[in-house]
């Protein structure tokens, strides 16, 4: 059977009771860097900038959130060295989405209300897709009796980390810095101010569309969300779009699991695996320990 969610204890709460509260600092982060995009956007567009807009999405997106946030750093799934791993997690950081301790609570919070019997929209993402993403964008759930949330020793006790979680606004401010000192108003534009949202929007559409109906090959027992595999997509979300395959297998550093299914970030861990990269790489847990999943109908 598959681990619980093993940050997170919650045996005193209940994944439906709180309320949706506004979230100030989401809003004056995400809200103060769309209202600046779009207010740049008109007067500081250039070829190079979209250019860099793209390139900066797509290799930030893969190496630090696939790769480095997401199936490293959240879910273990591989080992690493200390300065591969630390690149990954600034790369991470540079995305934009949320510090390093932060995002593995907003993940963590989230898989373990949806594996309740029932959950708060907030977690299954039932709502419309408008009020789903304004939700995402700009509030926050506040639990009436607050979950206990701990972080493992080796990511708590991590130097580089903690620093990448104290000073995440800093960072994109230097980060803004470089882009403006080496292509002026147009790459801060397009590289910082614009890419930041669109990463955050489309990484959460992407949530949105993979907790609604879909294909499935797996259910998890007595969980009231099931996510769903989103086809055609695995190209564009570097292989996160197979989340019913994640769901019944978190562990699994390989999400697109059969014939297919296109998963970019498993191929380029596999290949790093195979240049001594990577070390202890978890694919799907044997057949025996997949008690708590049923084979969908």
């Amino acid at each position: 059977m598959m681990e619980p969610v093993h940050r997170v204890n919650g045996t005193q709460t209940q994944a439906l009771e709180g309320a949706i509260k506004p979230d100030y600092p989401k809003i004056f982060y995400i809200g103060g860097l769309l209202l600046a995009a779009f207010l740049c956007i008109p007067f500081y567009t250039s070829l190079s900038a979209v250019i860099l807009f793209v390139v900066l999405t797509f290799t930030t997106m893969l190496f630090g959130h696939s790769i480095g946030m997401h199936r490293m750093m959240i879910h273990r799934s591989f080992t690493t060295s200390k300065p591969i791993a630390r690149l990954l997690i600034y790369i991470g950081v540079i995305v934009g989405m949320a510090s390093t301790y932060r995002i593995l609570y907003i993940h963590d919070i989230r898989d373990w209300a949806q594996r309740f019997p029932q959950c708060h929209d907030f977690f299954s993402h039932r709502k419309s897709y408008l009020q789903d993403l304004s939700w995402q964008l700009f509030a926050r759930f506040e639990f009436k009796s607050l979950p206990e949330f701990y972080i493992e020793a080796e990511l708590k006790n991590d130097a580089w980390i903690r620093h990448m979680d104290k000073y995440f606004y800093l960072h994109q401010c230097a980060f803004a810095y470089v882009l403006y000192a080496a292509g002026g108003m147009d790459w801060l534009t397009w590289g910082l101010l614009v890419r930041i949202p669109f990463c955050i929007i489309m990484h959460w559409t992407v949530t949105y569309f993979c907790h609604n109906e879909g294909q499935r090959d797996w259910v998890v027992r007595n969980a009231d969300v099931q996510a769903s595999n989103l086809q055609h997509l695995g190209w564009l979300t570097f292989g996160e779009c197979w989340h019913n395959n994640h769901h019944a297998f978190p562990e699994s550093a390989r999400i697109g699991l059969y014939a297919g299914q296109h998963d970019m970030a498993w191929n380029i861990i596999s290949y790093m695996h195979k240049l001594g990269m990577v070390h202890t790489v978890r694919l799907p847990r044997a057949e025996h320990l997949q008690d708590d999943l049923l084979k969908a109908t």
